[in-house]
């Protein structure tokens, strides 16, 4: 049974040392696709794409870096965010604003990770700087719950990705106005062609690409709330929509799904280096 037990034990550590070495060559292949497809091209030293301000502290990819260029242009307010979908809290589009004394609200339908949030970020939750609400999301309940936590009419954030019902849910928020929002789109659908998915308070995703809606939709959805996009992650996952009296004074333009859409590049997610587990 001892030797056995070593076996195991030996077994796991050389899958660990494996995983480590997958990883270091998985960010070598990264950074040489980068170097080549995002530093090396030209349209993207142009002030117009915020990709080259993109960095990843805990975000899903460079999410981190373009958050921090859009408020360093139109600054902030409140400083509060909210976001929501965003399970144990190591991999968000906020994580690493708590860390530079933002506060604001999660929300997350497990309750897994609502205890372990409650437990990792305590010290946050504790002074109420991090408000926690473990629901599952609908059109109909969203406000309700913004109400709940006494989010404010304007704040300056606002990050939905709940890979499914995303583009029902932002539509359905109309009493409150947040600066930025970011908003995961779905890429396989190309510039000039609409897609939307059929609203099901109680679906999921299905790991399928039936989900969210088309940057195109977004776009429409955004002028009709009075948003323009500014920009999408290189990966090709989330947008970045900024309200338009802000958009017109510190971005440059066309603000449309041609000018800033970006292509699938999922191959590129990695978690590559140390684990995340924010210090908070």
């Amino acid at each position: 049974m001892l030797n056995n037990f070593f076996h195991k034990l030996r077994k796991s550590l050389f899958l660990e040392k494996i995983d480590r070495q997958l990883q270091v060559q998985s960010q070598i292949q990264i950074e040489n696709y980068l170097n080549e497809n995002l530093y090396k091209n030209s349209k993207y030293q142009s002030n117009r794409y915020l990709n080259k301000y993109e960095f990843q502290a805990f975000s899903q990819s460079g999410e981190d870096g373009i958050i921090e260029e859009i408020f360093r242009r139109i600054g902030t307010t409140n400083r509060y965010f909210v976001e929501f979908g965003v399970e144990d809290g190591t991999e968000t589009n906020s994580t690493y604003l708590l860390h530079r004394d933002w506060e604001g609200l999660w929300i997350d339908g497990s309750m897994e990770n609502k205890a372990s949030i409650e437990q990792s970020f305590a010290n946050l939750v504790k002074t109420g700087k991090l408000k926690m609400i473990q629901s599952f999301i609908t059109a109909e309940n969203i406000e309700s719950l913004f109400k709940q936590a006494s989010v404010p009419a304007e704040f300056d954030l606002l990050s939905i990705d709940i890979d499914r019902n995303d583009y029902h849910v932002w539509e359905a928020i109309t009493n409150y106005k947040p600066r930025v929002v970011i908003i995961e789109y779905n890429a396989i659908f190309r510039p000039g062609t609409d897609f939307i998915v059929k609203y099901d308070a109680a679906a999921m995703w299905d790991k399928t690409s039936n989900f969210g809606a088309s940057l195109e939709s977004y776009c429409k959805l955004a002028g009709k709330k009075g948003y323009k996009l500014v920009g999408c992650a290189f990966i090709g996952a989330n947008a970045f929509f900024v309200r338009e009296d802000l958009a017109d004074k510190y971005f440059e333009g066309p603000f449309t799904a041609t000018n800033f859409y970006e292509p699938p590049r999922y191959f590129l997610l990695t978690k590559n280096g140390h684990p995340r587990k924010p210090a908070l």
